[in-house]
């Protein structure tokens, strides 16, 4: 559990203030603000979370991310730690944080009292940080099997089944009907 006196001393949900929208329309960078105590927020946001004994964000993430646990690894600070938990359950959180609507956080168990933790913004933050710090590497199998096996769509599933398939020491061919990869990430997200 991160702190066990988390959700008693911090009862607020704190987001990060939005960028004017004047602003926001000059680029394409996040929506929210980076806090000059970001390290601080994050913390006492991840702190909040109850462990709980039966974790209904978990049940709630269609990923099954194992949300508590890098609750947990983002409190007590330790970045390489929670950034290998997200990606033990989330190929690619980099983009799926910031378009999930974020059932976990309406699966809070804090939130029957008190606003539930701000799970997406721990995640999203998780990430950013281990692409900061230089902790988001490429996993080389450690031996290959000679076999290629071939994914059909370069979506987000067929880039996940790409990517697994490689760490297991397959060769993986790629096809794509679209002139690009990225299947509905690029041709059905705005």
């Amino acid at each position: 559990m991160a702190d066990p006196h988390g959700f008693l001393e911090v009862r607020d949900r704190e987001l990060p203030p939005n960028r004017p929208v004047a602003v926001r329309l000059q680029d394409w960078a996040d929506v929210h603000e980076h806090l000059a105590d970001g390290q601080a927020f994050l913390s006492r946001q991840a702190g909040r979370c109850m462990d709980c004994g039966i974790p209904f964000c978990h049940n709630g993430c269609p990923l099954g991310n194992l949300i508590p646990e890098w609750n947990d690894l983002v409190w007590r600070g330790q970045w390489a730690d929670a950034v290998d938990r997200l990606h033990a359950t989330n190929n690619f959180p980099e983009f799926t944080g910031r378009i999930c609507p974020a059932p976990c956080e309406t699966s809070c168990v804090l939130g029957i009292s008190q606003p539930p933790v701000t799970i997406k913004n721990v995640e999203v933050s998780i990430i950013d940080e281990g692409f900061a710090r230089g902790l988001v590497v490429p996993q080389v199998p450690q031996r290959l099997t000679g076999h290629t096996v071939a994914v059909v769509g370069s979506g987000p599933a067929g880039l996940a089944a790409a990517q697994q398939l490689t760490r297991a020491g397959h060769t993986v061919a790629v096809y794509e009907r679209d002139d690009a990869i990225g299947g509905l990430l690029r041709y059905g997200v705005p």
